[in-house]
C-alpha cells in the first residue's frame, strides 16, 4: 500500500518538465490534486539556475570587456612606444637644417682693380710726378749687394743729341726725346755714367731702345772729383728701356785704360747702375699709383 504521489511501478514526478508532460500515474490519477510543494521546488530550481546562468553570462561580458579594453590599452601603449623608436624618425638627409633659411642679401659690389704702376710711367699725361737728377737718383752714394758707390756729379738738359754720341743723338731726336738726365758713379777706379732720355709714350722709348746699336753712346759725366774717362778709351755700354724712359750706361776706368772682356768688375759696375736706374723709375710708377689709389 502506498501514500502520496504514486504506487510502485509508475514513473517518478520530473521537476524540469511541465506539467502536460509529466507521467500519468494510473487511469484513477488524473482527478487527483496536482501536488503544489512539488511544483514549488521545480519552480524555485528553474529560477535559480536562470539567475545562475545570468551571473554566468554577466561574468563573461565582463571578462570580454576587460579583456577588450586591455587589447585597446595594449594597442595604444604599442602605438606610443613605435612612435618613439628612432627607426621611426626621418632620415637624416629628409630632416630639415640651417641651410633652408634664406642666405643673407648683399648689395652687389665691386671692388676697383688694382693700379698698374707701369701705367703712370708710361705716358707723359699720367707721370706728373716732380722729375730731376736728384730725385731719380737721390743721395750720396748707392749700395748693391756688398758694393758701395759713390754719386758723382748730375747733369740735365732737355738738348738730348748734346748729351750722347755716336748714333745716339739721331736716334733720340727721330723718335721725340725730351729730355736727358745723367749721373755719374764711381768704385775703386771705375766710373759708370747713366743717362736716362725721357719720352712722351712708351712707344716712342721702346722704338728708341730698338733703333740703338753699338755705336748708340752716352757721354760720359765727369766732375766733382771725377777725371774724365770713355774719351777716347774703349768702354762698355749697356742699352735698355722701362716704360717712356730709355736709360743707357757708360763703364771704364778712369785712368784711360781699354775694358777687356776680363774686366769683370766694370761688367759688375756697368750692371749695377743699370739695375738701380730701372729700379727708381718702376719705383717712380708705383709711388704715384699708390698715390692715386689713396685719393
Amino acid at each position: 500500500m502506498s501514500y502520496g504521489q504514486g504506487g510502485q511501478g509508475q514513473p517518478p514526478w520530473d521537476p524540469w518538465k511541465p506539467g502536460s508532460q509529466q507521467p500519468h500515474w494510473g487511469s484513477q490519477s488524473t482527478d487527483r490534486t496536482p501536488d503544489w510543494a512539488a511544483l514549488a521546488e521545480a519552480s524555485e530550481s528553474r529560477n535559480k539556475r536562470r539567475r545562475l546562468l545570468f551571473i554566468g553570462g554577466a561574468a563573461l561580458a565582463t571578462i570580454g570587456v576587460g579583456a577588450a579594453v586591455a587589447v585597446a590599452v595594449v594597442s595604444a601603449n604599442g602605438n606610443s612606444q613605435a612612435s618613439n623608436q628612432p627607426s621611426n624618425l626621418p632620415a637624416t638627409a629628409t630632416i630639415p637644417s640651417d641651410t633652408t633659411a634664406p642666405a643673407p642679401s648683399f648689395e652687389p659690389t665691386s671692388a676697383p682693380p688694382p693700379l698698374d704702376p707701369k701705367d703712370f710711367i708710361s705716358s707723359a699725361k699720367k707721370d706728373k710726378a716732380p722729375l730731376s737728377p736728384d730725385i731719380l737718383f737721390p743721395g750720396t752714394q748707392l749700395t748693391m749687394g756688398d758694393r758701395v758707390y759713390r754719386k758723382g756729379p748730375t747733369a740735365d738738359t732737355k738738348n738730348c743729341a748734346s748729351a750722347t754720341k755716336g748714333t745716339l743723338p739721331a736716334i733720340l731726336t727721330k723718335n721725340g726725346c725730351t729730355r736727358v738726365l745723367r749721373v755719374t758713379y764711381t768704385k775703386d777706379g771705375v766710373a759708370v755714367t747713366v743717362g736716362v732720355a725721357v719720352f712722351d709714350t712708351e712707344a716712342q722709348a721702346t722704338k728708341a731702345k730698338g733703333d740703338a746699336d753699338k755705336k748708340s753712346i752716352v757721354t760720359s759725366l765727369s766732375g766733382n772729383a771725377v777725371k774724365s774717362f770713355c774719351d777716347s778709351a774703349v768702354c762698355r755700354s749697356t742699352t735698355n728701356s722701362y716704360g717712356r724712359y730709355a736709360y743707357f750706361t757708360l763703364a771704364g776706368f778712369t785712368n784711360g785704360k781699354d775694358v777687356t772682356t776680363k774686366d769683370t768688375k766694370v761688367f759688375t759696375s756697368g750692371d749695377d747702375i743699370a739695375e738701380f736706374a730701372f729700379r727708381q723709375i718702376r719705383r717712380r710708377g708705383e709711388a704715384q699709383a699708390s698715390a692715386a689709389a689713396s685719393e
